[in-house]
């Protein structure tokens, strides 16, 4: 890809000196009531974990912290929408979004969210059909516990959709048992967000779409890689 593949994590932030993280080129906290300041720093964790399994995949692409959870891994549907807002306003190829809603009533305001980018989020998780990961704008991710974190997997949902299968693991950390560490859904999806970004970083030959981004991406992604001429 010709420009840096440009990346926001909305999450808890993230501390950028982490070693796994390697820095950030920017970002933004979003405040419960919409507004927006400068600390993105992570007080929580879940953010630098999530930065980090995709810094691992895609070591080029430039990551910026959109913090909106605070105190919790919680937050307001107005605070998810500003950030998903801000990350279109700034250029954002791919949006991670290791979070989501399973509440009705947010789907068409989620609906209308982000054009232009790519949303990569859960769509379903303990029988939870979760929010924007089950719209059509967005590219789903489902957890396979059985697929290794360098790849992931993917099959057809009955509306005719690719769905994304991927390890539920995060970056692992020296000394600490993967099963003592954090894992879950939240992390499917940022391998998956990883593993394109670094698919996408390495090819200089692909340009990012002017319109409909995600339909231009799931072409790419089904067209098989080239591989090298052997000599």
């Amino acid at each position: 890809m010709k420009t840096p593949v440009r990346i926001a994590v909305i999450d808890s932030g993230v501390h950028a000196s982490h070693p796994h993280v390697n820095g950030v080129a920017g970002g933004v906290s979003i405040l419960p009531d919409g507004t927006e300041d400068a600390d993105y720093l992570d007080r929580l964790g879940h953010g630098t974990a999530v930065a980090a399994a995709i810094r691992e995949k895609a070591p080029d692409a430039e990551i910026f912290a959109v913090k909106v959870f605070h105190q919790s891994l919680a937050t307001n549907i107005q605070s998810l929408l500003s950030a998903i807002d801000w990350s279109a306003r700034h250029g954002m190829h791919l949006v991670n979004l290791s979070l989501g809603t399973d509440n009705p009533d947010h789907a068409e305001m989620l609906r209308a969210a982000g054009q232009g980018i790519v949303l990569i989020a859960a769509h379903e998780d303990a029988g939870v059909r979760w929010l924007p990961g089950s719209l059509p704008n967005v590219l789903p991710v489902a957890l396979d516990w059985n697929c290794p974190r360098d790849q992931y997997r993917t099959s057809m949902l009955p509306d005719g959709r690719m769905l994304f299968h991927a390890s539920g693991f995060p970056r692992p950390i020296p000394g600490v048992s993967p099963e003592k560490n954090l894992k879950g859904i939240s992390f499917a999806v940022a391998n998956v967000t990883g593993l394109i970004a670094g698919k996408l970083c390495a090819d200089s030959g692909f340009t990012w779409p002017a319109t409909s981004a995600l339909p231009a991406l799931l072409r790419y992604l089904e067209t098989p890689t080239p591989q090298p001429t052997q000599s």
